[in-house]
């Protein structure tokens, strides 16, 4: 066989394995963090906080009177409209506190929304924000300290106790947060929870069915806020937090849960039965057409 007759089918091979690659569609968490400017449209969050885009976002300033914007590398300081002025309003009152000078706000989203180049699974329609635990001493950070600090943590090793970096500060600014009729859910790790339960006295503690546990939120808080009025393209969470606390505060057996039982598995992970068909797609792995049909104009729109 001549080397022409054994050079033609490979050629031939790479050519087709050439077109694959050209025509799978590429990933939206490419295409929306290469955007690095807001869509000029009318303000909209579209889909769900973990499937969707955003437009028409605002930039939140990378300082304001009290806050700093950190991470700034990442592009992701943009917010709808609700959520810059919840995160002004937040940090006027944690200015008030003993010690604070007011917050330091990580992620919001980026310019048009949409998955994240890495890091989080929501954050995706500007309706999300994380807040950093470390109380602020100075708002006059540069941009290169800003990249270099880090938070601090407020629960102990074993993840079942706030440490001595909780306070009654972190206290006062997370019941504030939640008490915001904006604010749909506060996510936060649960041994805060547990503390802000076993210290709020009786009377008025519904606030805290939109404080909810989850793993790894212990540098930082993660504030959502609820669909905007009229922005009917806007997925509602479900269940609501009145659903997941059954109408109570969420200082029961469910919060223990986290403490116990999560945690024992997170430590000896039972085996899971092997996977039969394709992984279910996830924020790493949406193309566009996984997304609302919307988020196409959001990425062509000036």
């Amino acid at each position: 066989m001549t080397l022409a007759r054994l050079t033609r089918p490979l050629a031939l091979c790479l050519a087709l394995i050439a077109g694959t690659a050209a025509s799978a569609e590429p990933l939206a968490r490419q295409l929306f963090g290469a955007a690095n400017a807001p869509s000029q449209q009318r303000a909209a969050a579209i889909g769900f906080y973990s499937r969707g885009c955003a437009a028409g976002l605002v930039a939140l300033p990378e300082t304001g009177p009290t806050w700093q914007a950190m991470r700034l590398s990442r592009n992701r300081n943009y917010g709808q409209p609700e959520m810059i002025a919840f995160l002004s309003d937040l940090s006027a009152f944690a200015a008030t506190l003993p010690g604070w000078k007011g917050l330091y706000i990580g992620d919001i989203s980026q310019p048009r929304g949409g998955p994240m180049t890495g890091g989080h699974a929501s954050h995706q329609i500007g309706l999300d924000a994380d807040i950093w635990m470390l109380p602020p001493q100075r708002l006059n950070l540069s941009r290169s300290e800003r990249e270099k600090i880090s938070s601090v943590s407020i629960r102990t090793a074993d993840q079942t106790r706030t440490n001595g970096n909780w306070s009654a500060q972190h206290m006062a600014l997370l019941r504030a947060a939640a008490s915001d009729p904006r604010v749909d859910r506060v996510f936060v790790a649960a041994a805060a929870k547990i503390a802000m339960c076993n210290s709020t006295p009786r009377g008025d503690r519904s606030w805290l069915q939109r404080i909810r546990p989850i793993y790894g939120h212990d540098s930082h808080f993660h504030v959502r806020l609820k669909c905007p009025p009229g922005q009917s393209a806007c997925e509602r969470q479900k269940p609501t937090v009145a659903e997941l606390s059954k109408g109570g505060d969420g200082c029961d057996e469910t919060l223990n849960w986290w403490v116990t039982t999560y945690l024992e598995e997170l430590r000896n992970p039972p085996k899971k039965p092997k996977r039969t068909g394709p992984p279910p797609k996830n924020a790493k792995t949406y193309v566009m057409s996984d997304l609302p049909g919307q988020c196409k104009n959001v990425l062509a729109s000036r």
